[in-house]
C-alpha cells in the first residue's frame, strides 16, 4: 500500500500553474535580453576605417629606410613629414631597423617586418600618385619593394600590385597611379613617372 495517495487532478491550484508559467516566461525573456546585450564577437572580421589600403613592403630585416610619398586630388601631399592630408593618412612610417627595436621587460625585441601603410578613408574623385623614395641606406645595396593597392569595402580585394627596384639612396620612382571616378570606381591604373619629393615645401 503506497505511503502517499496521489492527489486528484481537480485538487491542483490553477493560481500555482499560472505563477509557474509566468516565471518560466520571465526567465526566457531575461535570457534573450542577455544575449541581445552581449552579442557574440565576430572573429576574423577586419573593420579598418578606410576605403583603400596601400602597402609598400621590402625584405624582412633589411636595415634600409624606404618611404611612401603620395599625392592626391588637388595636389595634396602625404609623407613622413606630413602624415595626414584630407582623407589620406600615413598609418605607419617604417624606418628600416631604426624603429623596429623595442625593450620589453628589459629584453630587446626586434620586429623584422618592413612595411609602410597608407590609407585613404573615403572615395574622393581624382588621381592618386604613389611614389617610393630610398631615403637612407645602411648597406648601399639595391632594395626590392612590392606595393599593393587593396580596396577594403565592401570586401577586401587586391586591385593591383607591382614590384620595383630602388638602387641607391635618393632614388625616387612612381610605383603606382590610379584614379577614382565620381561613382567611387577605380580606373586608369598606371605608373607614369612624376617626382614628388622635391616638390615638398615646409
Amino acid at each position: 500500500m503506497p505511503l502517499f495517495k496521489d492527489k486528484p487532478h481537480d485538487d491542483v491550484d490553477p493560481f500555482t500553474d499560472l505563477l509557474f508559467n509566468a516565471l518560466m516566461t520571465f526567465t526566457f525573456l531575461f535570457l534573450i535580453t542577455l544575449l541581445l546585450l552581449n552579442p557574440p564577437a565576430k572573429s576574423g572580421i577586419i573593420d579598418p576605417k578606410a576605403e583603400f589600403i596601400i602597402t609598400a613592403s621590402w625584405p624582412d630585416g633589411d636595415p634600409n629606410d624606404i618611404d611612401i610619398w603620395a599625392e592626391g586630388p588637388d595636389s595634396t601631399l602625404v609623407s613622413f613629414r606630413n602624415p595626414e592630408q584630407g582623407l589620406m593618412h600615413l598609418d605607419r612610417d617604417d624606418r628600416g631597423l631604426l624603429n623596429d627595436k623595442q625593450t620589453i621587460n628589459g629584453i630587446e625585441v626586434v620586429n623584422p617586418l618592413n612595411q609602410e601603410v597608407l590609407t585613404i578613408r573615403g572615395r574622393p574623385p581624382g588621381e592618386f600618385i604613389i611614389n617610393l623614395h630610398y631615403f637612407k641606406t645602411e648597406t648601399a645595396q639595391t632594395v626590392p619593394v612590392t606595393v599593393y593597392l587593396a580596396e577594403v569595402n565592401p570586401k577586401l580585394r587586391v586591385l593591383h600590385y607591382t614590384s620595383s627596384q630602388l638602387q641607391k639612396e635618393g632614388d625616387e620612382i612612381t610605383s603606382l597611379r590610379f584614379s577614382i571616378a565620381p561613382d567611387g570606381r577605380v580606373f586608369d591604373i598606371n605608373n607614369l613617372q612624376k617626382k614628388l619629393v622635391g616638390t615638398y615645401n615646409k
